[in-house]
């Protein structure tokens, strides 16, 4: 077993490992690397300048982004590694002459109870959704003129959001609604088609939002860091126009950007705003705080260098929570206030302040766990209808999320109350 700044990791080869060992190599063969005191200076590769590669007591660190942003070993310190462990004898024998040891953390899993969250999943994500589908009121239709009763609106949310759970097409998941009216989650089984108009229903998107956080309400006893980051769906849609300047037809696909903030102790989704593909990430980032902040205490919230910049920390430290937000190359921290008062501490704490930032890649954990269970894309045709159904995967990974919360933490979910 390899370790990495003495903590323990398994062992496994991954693309990205082999890649940064193969750049590491050709800069090792092909560059100058330069040995100061303390340090190696190691050329980059894209740009002007070298990168610094420190090592000491078995520990190497370097100050490229690759390395400062992942914490894992970056092609630098692979590049020094070669360079330290070979020393040419005069008749072309290889000596060994020193060794890093390089490991990534690692978590263990509660395989009892995670198992047992993933066999009963299905049958309490019915009990919860139904829960959650009650706290919606019930608008009242008017029967004067005639016609036939509309399907119920918490049948119609109970059915848009389980057919995305059950990744199905509309057709071969009525039997799944079948057995939900028998367990009395709704009260009739919609047709096929209702369950698609509900999804291009407007009026749906307001209520989605309001269910994905409620949903992680119950979670607010355990979630107190959080990470902010931004994500696209897929959808069966193309913008297609004639490019004057090469002389022939280009098309764009079309998608749904979806920015959220997440805890990363659960990776449960607290708040999400959807808005044109084209929003910029940091204009979000206010609202995705007060909206997580009205059920959550927040002490942390960690971004990417996408958010760098005086109106996200200004955000956070609102809503008295910390700000754990990448520098831009060009930082100087001139601008003052907290943003200034955190790059100093980036400077001259790094690794302390590394340690809080990584916990931002728990949300890129959240956005492969939604993409990977419920699909990267959607098969809605219409943008409202591919919102709609965004929202639901969110829905429906919370759910997921609580769900395993009740057997790992022992949560007993308390949903709002009912109109």
């Amino acid at each position: 077993m390899t370790t990495y700044n003495g903590e323990p990791v398994t062992d496994g080869i991954k693309d990205g490992v082999e890649t940064r060992k193969q750049r590491g190599l050709q800069i090792a063969a092909l560059c100058k690397i330069e040995r100061r005191p303390g340090r190696w200076l190691v050329p980059s590769q894209s740009s002007p300048g070298s990168y610094s590669v420190r090592m000491a007591n078995g520990k190497a660190t370097c100050n490229c982004p690759d390395h400062e942003e992942r914490g894992c070993k970056c092609k630098h310190i692979y590049a020094v590694e070669y360079t330290v462990q070979r020393e040419m004898n005069p008749d072309g024998s290889t000596s060994v002459t020193e060794s890093i040891t390089i490991t990534r953390k690692t978590y263990g899993q509660d395989w009892p109870n995670y198992n047992a969250a993933q066999v009963n999943e299905k049958r309490h994500f019915q009990a919860i959704l139904a829960d959650l589908c009650k706290t919606v009121e019930e608008p009242a239709q008017d029967m004067s003129k005639g016609g036939r009763p509309r399907l119920p609106l918490r049948d119609a949310i109970f059915s848009a959001v389980f057919k995305v759970y059950c990744t199905m097409s509309a057709r071969r998941f009525t039997s799944d609604l079948c057995d939900a009216q028998d367990k009395g989650y709704i009260q009739k089984v919609p047709h096929f088609n209702s369950v698609l108009k509900a999804l291009e229903s407007a009026e749906l998107f307001p209520i989605l939002v309001q269910l994905i956080e409620g949903s992680a309400a119950p979670l607010a006893s355990v979630e107190s860091q959080f990470a902010v980051d931004s994500t696209g769906f897929a959808y069966c849609r193309f913008t297609r126009w004639f490019d004057i300047k090469y002389g022939r037809p280009t098309q764009e696909q079309q998608w749904v950007k979806a920015h959220i903030c997440c805890g990363t102790n659960t990776n449960v989704v607290t708040a999400i705003k959807i808005e044109d593909k084209h929003a910029a990430d940091p204009a979000m980032l206010p609202a995705l705080v007060d909206s997580t902040a009205k059920t959550f205490t927040m002490k942390e919230v960690s971004a990417d260098k996408a958010y760098s910049g005086n109106p996200c920390h200004d955000a956070i430290a609102k809503v008295g929570a910390t700000p754990y937000i990448m520098f831009r190359e060009n930082t100087t921290g001139k601008v003052g206030g907290l943003f200034k008062k955190m790059f100093h501490f980036f400077q001259f704490k790094r690794d302390e302040f590394l340690a809080h930032y990584h916990r931002r890649s728990n949300v890129e954990t959240t956005v492969s766990m939604v993409k990977s269970k419920f699909g990267d894309a959607v098969r809605s045709k219409t943008e409202v209808a591919a919102k709609n159904e965004v929202l639901a995967k969110v829905l429906c990974h919370n759910i997921c999320c609580l769900i395993s919360a009740m057997y790992e933490l022992k949560i007993v979910p308390i949903l709002a109350e009912q109109p």
